[in-house]
């Protein structure tokens, strides 16, 4: 993490106060939660509609952090303790995250996508961490204030970050990309989330290549070459970029050639090479995130027998396509992360064509942020539902309830449950579960479906 002088993060954000008299204290490390100040700490406060961070500035210090930014329009900055004063601390985070990402000696990969991107950015991880020191983001730390705070807790002998990079409209990904000026990006895919936001998937293609921006000279794009979408807009810079491509079709740098799918994962084989690759990861389009991060690891010149090693050893964020047991032995996919059409197709073929259960049951809740076809986009789901390879489902929320209105004319009214209370929902889901069953939990993470997951394994 960050270790500067007092004097020296005063140069990096611009303070308008004479702060002599504490010039040589010593900042490791930022924290933007009073309640979780660090032994020599900057904290930096935010000021906001309901609450103001200034009012705990004294409290930080006083638990050990050993300075505070204070923003110039609050007034009563205290004049006895190490504060900078700035125009705006969430403007201050950003350029100290930004100065400090340039005196790093370090390699940045950016990873952004519609769907998939956190968990190529584990995977991705995990391959350079088989050669390298890495760092990556962590949770959900994929924003204007996020990626700043990770670039900030970046270690000086870390030889890779591997950092995510969100969004929820146009100009997002540019601003993160400018402040991590990485060396490597990847794109996974373009989807639907973000319609209400953007418009179109015209249109969040063209807020995704925004990442683009940022990349170093002699840089490499990794894309997902299925993508009509991104492989047109990629033209025009060629010649600025090198572009890597990875999906389904031969066609790509890197595709699959074998899958087996096997209940905790997959193996499989790629065109690059004649090995087999283990995957303990569920689903087989989690296969071209792994091919994503092994475009990353080969730019990095990991071998692919590093790279084997690497994947056999992956641990994803929680809550994405995590394999759990309930307490009466079902077995149940928790990815109530987050959800969109295409995600949510990708898990329900997935526990379609999976084999050895007696039962298979789908417990789904809304997509958020699809905009005005929203109700279409959950009609769509539900009428997509194979009678013959899903047995029940229960749906969850408003939203929910139009995937139920599409399934009832696949599965049958008398196999599809709407609930709007998840207690009710879980009562009656385990009348349905044995030790033979497998059991699919996917939604928006606004709808927070591992509540029915934590409930189906509670004692």
């Amino acid at each position: 993490m960050i270790k500067r002088s007092l004097q020296q993060v005063a140069e990096m954000v611009s303070a308008k106060n004479d702060i002599t008299p504490f010039a040589e204290t010593l900042i490791t490390g930022v924290s933007i939660d009073s309640r979780k100040i660090g032994a020599g700490n900057l904290f930096v406060p935010f000021k906001g509609e309901h609450s103001d961070g200034h009012k705990y500035v004294e409290d930080s210090i006083r638990k050990g952090a050993s300075a505070a930014l204070w923003q110039k329009d609050v007034p009563n900055p205290p004049t006895d303790l190490p504060v900078l004063i700035v125009e705006d601390c969430l403007v201050a985070l950003q350029e100290l995250a930004r100065k400090y990402r340039k005196e790093l000696p370090i390699k940045v990969v950016g990873i952004t996508g519609s769907n998939g991107k956190t968990t190529t950015k584990d995977m991705t991880t995990g391959l350079l961490a088989t050669q390298y020191k890495v760092q990556k983001t962590e949770g959900n730390y994929n924003n204007h204030i996020g990626l700043p705070l990770t670039v900030l807790g970046l270690d000086e002998d870390t030889e890779i970050a591997v950092l995510e990079m969100g969004m929820s409209g146009r100009g997002e990904i540019e601003f993160l990309t400018k402040l991590a000026c990485p060396d490597a990006v990847v794109i996974t895919n373009i989807g639907e989330s973000h319609l209400l936001d953007l418009g179109s998937r015209e249109g969040i293609a063209e807020a995704k290549l925004e990442i683009l921006q940022g990349l170093q000279v002699g840089g490499i794009a990794v894309l997902h070459g299925d993508e009509p979408l991104l492989m047109e807009r990629i033209q025009e810079y060629k010649g600025n970029v090198q572009v890597q491509t990875f999906g389904r079709s031969e066609e790509n740098d890197f595709y699959p050639t074998e899958i087996i799918q096997m209940e905790q994962g997959n193996r499989f084989k790629m065109n690059a090479s004649n090995q087999w690759f283990e995957l303990p990861v569920l689903g087989s389009h989690n296969i071209l995130n792994a091919l994503a991060s092994m475009l990353i690891a080969r730019h990095f010149s990991i071998p692919f027998e590093k790279m084997n090693e690497g994947l056999k050893e992956i641990k994803l964020t929680n809550m994405r396509m995590e394999l759990v047991e309930g307490k009466h032995g079902e077995k149940i996919i928790n990815d109530a992360y987050n959800a969109s059409p295409t995600s949510m197709m990708a898990a329900i073929d997935l526990v379609s064509n999976l084999q050895g259960y007696d039962r298979k049951i789908l417990v789904l809740g809304d997509m958020l942020e699809l905009g005005p076809e929203e109700e279409q986009y959950h009609l769509q789901i539900g009428e997509g539902l194979n009678k013959d390879q899903i047995d029940f489902l229960f749906t969850y929320g408003a939203l929910g309830g139009q995937i139920a209105k599409g399934a009832s004319h696949k599965l049958g009214k008398e196999r599809v449950f709407v609930f709007s209370d998840k207690t009710e929902l879980v009562q009656e889901l385990m009348r349905y579960v044995n030790e033979h069953t497998l059991v699919l939990v996917k939604a928006s993470r606004g709808m927070k479906l591992e509540e029915i997951v934590t409930a189906l394994q509670a004692k």
